[in-house]
C-alpha cells in the first residue's frame, strides 16, 4: 500500500510538471469588447470556443460613444479582462487614464488595425453657397480626425472580423485554429453581403443621399452612394436655422433623392428638411446599437432591412 501511494503521489507530481500548457488551456480568457458592434462581430468569432468569457463594456442601447464617462461597472469590467477589443480610430477616446487605473497590463486588439480611414465630415453643409449666403464660421467638407464607423459597412466589418481574429489567435494560440476558421466564416458572410448592398446600389434610381451624420460614409463609398450633406456635422449637435436653409439649398441643387435618419436619433429635423425640399425621409440602423440579448445574426439582419429601405425610398432601375 505504501509502495501504491507513493507511486500515484509521483505521478500527480509529474503530470503537474509537464503539463503547463494544459492548464493554461483550462483557463478561461475574460474578452471585453468596448461596443455593441465590436461586441456581436467577436461574438461570431468566438463562438463556440471553450475558455472565452465574451462580455459587452458599454450598454448595448448606447451607441458611438463620442462623448462618454466609464462608470464604476465599466471600470470593474476592464478590471477583470484579460484582453478589450476595441473601435478604434478615436472612438474609445473616453478610456484614456482610467483604463490605465482599472488595468494597467490589460491587451488591447484594435479592431481598425490596417484599415485606411475616411476622414470624418466636419461641416457639410458649405460648399454650396445658394440665394441666402450662408456663410459659415469653420470647418470644411472632410478634414479633420478618422471616421470611426467602419462597422457600419460589411465589407469594412470583413476587415474587423479578420483583424479580431488574428490577434485573439495569437494571445490564444489553444483556440487558434478555430477562431481562425470563426473569423474566416464570418468575414466571408459579411462580403457576401456587401457584395449584395453594392449590386443593390449599382440598380438604385437616385444615388445621391443626406445622412443623419457621418456614420454611413462607408458603406456610402462601398455601395456607390454619394452623400451630398448630413443634418448634424457633429453627433446629437443640430443645425441652426441657417445651416438647414443650406442643407435644404444642397438638397435641391443636387437633386438629392432621400434623408436618411437613425434610430438612434430623433427624426424630427430630417422630416422637416425632407419636406422642406420635398424629397422623402426615412430611417436607416448603423446597427451601433441592439438589444441585450441580440441574435448572433442581428448585424445581417439590420442590414437586410437597410436594403429593402433604400430600394423603397431611392427606387430601383
Amino acid at each position: 500500500m505504501r509502495h501504491i501511494f507513493f507511486s500515484l503521489l509521483f505521478a500527480l507530481f509529474f503530470t503537474i510538471l509537464v503539463s503547463p500548457v494544459s492548464a493554461l488551456a483550462a483557463k478561461t480568457i475574460h474578452v471585453l469588447a468596448s461596443t455593441f458592434p465590436i461586441y456581436q462581430i467577436t461574438r461570431n468569432v468566438t463562438l463556440g470556443v471553450d475558455g472565452v468569457e465574451l462580455d459587452l463594456m458599454i450598454p448595448a442601447g448606447l451607441g458611438c460613444p463620442h462623448d462618454y464617462a466609464l462608470t464604476p461597472q465599466d471600470m470593474h469590467k476592464l478590471a477583470k479582462a484579460d484582453l478589450l477589443v476595441i473601435n478604434g480610430l478615436g472612438m474609445e477616446e473616453f478610456l484614456g487614464a482610467p483604463l490605465k487605473k482599472a488595468n494597467a497590463g490589460l491587451q488591447i486588439i484594435d479592431s481598425s488595425k490596417g484599415i485606411t480611414p475616411l476622414p470624418m465630415r466636419e461641416v457639410e453643409h458649405d460648399e454650396v453657397h445658394d440665394a441666402h449666403e450662408v456663410q459659415h464660421e469653420t470647418g470644411h467638407h472632410h478634414h479633420g480626425s478618422p471616421n470611426p464607423h467602419l462597422f457600419a459597412s460589411p465589407a469594412m466589418a470583413a476587415l474587423i472580423a479578420e483583424n479580431i481574429a488574428q490577434d485573439l489567435a495569437i494571445k490564444y494560440p489553444e483556440k487558434a485554429e478555430q477562431i481562425r476558421t470563426n473569423g474566416t466564416a464570418y468575414s466571408k458572410k459579411m462580403r457576401t453581403l456587401a457584395h449584395k448592398m453594392k449590386q443593390t446600389g449599382s440598380t438604385l434610381r437616385n444615388n445621391r443621399i443626406v445622412t443623419q451624420h457621418g456614420v454611413f460614409d462607408y458603406l456610402a463609398r462601398d455601395m456607390g452612394l454619394e452623400v451630398v450633406a448630413v443634418v448634424q456635422a457633429h453627433a446629437g449637435q443640430n443645425p441652426s436655422a441657417s445651416e438647414m436653409l443650406s442643407i435644404v439649398s444642397i438638397i435641391k441643387s443636387s437633386k438629392a433623392g432621400a434623408i436618411f435618419t437613425e434610430p438612434q436619433y430623433p427624426e424630427a429635423i430630417g422630416r422637416t428638411l425632407a419636406r422642406e425640399a420635398g424629397i422623402k425621409s426615412a430611417r436607416l440602423d448603423p446597427a451601433a446599437t441592439g438589444p441585450e440579448l441580440a441574435p448572433i445574426d442581428y448585424y445581417q439582419q439590420i442590414m437586410q432591412a437597410n436594403l429593402k429601405t433604400l430600394v423603397d425610398t431611392l427606387g430601383s432601375r
